[in-house]
């Protein structure tokens, strides 16, 4: 059977969203009509231009700042030969129906090296995607999430800081979440939870697991008993299996930290001496992950008045291709290098010290507890 004729041209036209071919010295060398709708010009307007003038003519247009990022991207491309797929950016567009006004506009841009026989880098395949509907949907999520998690205030007589930085190079919000629970006498409960999945699915469940161990913490009498209750009622959530979460009772009569984790990165006590330990000895399966319902495990540490007792999910240590005990090291050496700072300092200390400075693809919560 003889192998069929593609015409490439046709395919390229037929290209879902907009697309440009350029050189490496970024000159339009065809672009499809899907394009030329986005730019709102001719293909003979494009076709041989050089993208940086794509404005020049109007540079007060809101798309024009873009450009030189768009730019940045594309030299970045035609060097390296490796794809690039830029952050989410703001460039408003003139409403169709309402002339001279503009609406708030996402987008965002691929950028893909094309190689000729030599090997080189002979076009650069330029992808432009809206994402306006993606980002007010995530907009959403992220009021409904903030909304559910507790407001940052002192619990209890003793101070405490908390932290919660979405994720800023996707387009999905996801489900952490971080309570403070005062608990009878001089005791309170610190919790972080991770609920697998993103958006508004996983904010809803967040809000409702948060809510049943905050309940849970108040009613039992330790942190295991908190999370086997908090179990039993996950398993008739949808979307709540395999959600991570480690939960503290901090009692200053006894000085002791009980702690349980369900599959979640353990807590972290920096003691006065600079020393920090991981609380790690009463780990379980994530909720739902075992078929039959079983006790939790709950452990207990001594503490030393001033000592700081760190929480946080998993985007402030995880990164890929990394293994999680180099991200656990790096929190605690940020630990002991800020251990003499207030909880408030402290936090933003960790966060700047943690996060890569272009921001992470996973949310992060922390609560910062001082002894």
């Amino acid at each position: 059977m003889a192998e069929p004729e593609i015409d490439y041209a046709a395919v390229f036209q037929a290209l879902p969203g907009a697309v440009a071919l350029l050189t490496p010295q970024l000159i339009y060398a065809d672009v499809n009509d899907g394009f030329l709708r986005t730019l709102g010009r001719t293909r003979e307007q494009v076709i041989g231009s050089y993208l940086p003038d794509d404005f020049r003519d109007n540079p007060d247009a809101p798309a024009a700042a873009v450009t030189p990022n768009v730019q940045a991207s594309l030299l970045r491309v035609a060097e390296t030969g490796e794809r690039d797929i830029m952050a989410v950016q703001r460039a408003d567009l003139e409403a169709p129906e309402r002339p001279g006004v503009r609406d708030e506009r996402y987008w965002t841009w691929i950028n893909t090296p094309v190689f000729g026989p030599d090997g080189r880098v002979a076009l650069l395949l330029h992808r432009v995607e809206e994402v306006t509907e993606l980002i007010r949907a995530r907009e959403v999520a992220l009021s409904l999430q903030e909304a559910m998690l507790p407001a940052p205030c002192p619990v209890g007589r003793h101070q405490a800081a908390v932290r919660y930085r979405p994720a800023v190079d996707t387009l999905h919000v996801c489900g952490d979440w971080y309570d403070l629970v005062d608990l009878p006498g001089d005791r309170i409960a610190i919790a972080v939870g991770d609920v697998v999945g993103h958006g508004l699915t996983a904010a809803k469940v967040m809000g409702q697991l948060r809510s049943a161990l905050s309940a849970a913490c108040r009613a039992a009498d330790g942190p295991g008993r908190a999370l086997e209750v908090l179990g039993l009622y996950a398993r008739s959530i949808a979307g709540a299996e395999n959600t991570t979460v480690a939960t503290t009772f901090i009692d200053w009569d006894t000085h002791t930290v009980t702690y349980s984790s369900a599959g979640h990165p353990p807590p972290a006590l920096l003691q006065r001496d600079g020393t920090v330990e991981f609380l790690d000895q009463a780990t379980d399966p994530p909720l739902g992950a075992r078929p039959e319902h079983a006790p939790r495990p709950q452990a207990t540490v001594p503490f030393t008045e001033g000592d700081v007792l760190a929480l946080y999910t998993d985007g402030l240590i995880e990164r890929r291709r990394e293994d999680i005990d180099t991200g656990l090291a790096r929190l605690a050496d940020s630990l002991a290098r800020h251990q003499a700072a207030a909880p408030e300092t402290l936090a933003d200390a960790l966060l700047a010290d943690l996060l890569p400075p272009g921001g992470v693809t996973d949310d992060t919560a922390l609560v910062i507890e001082r002894l």
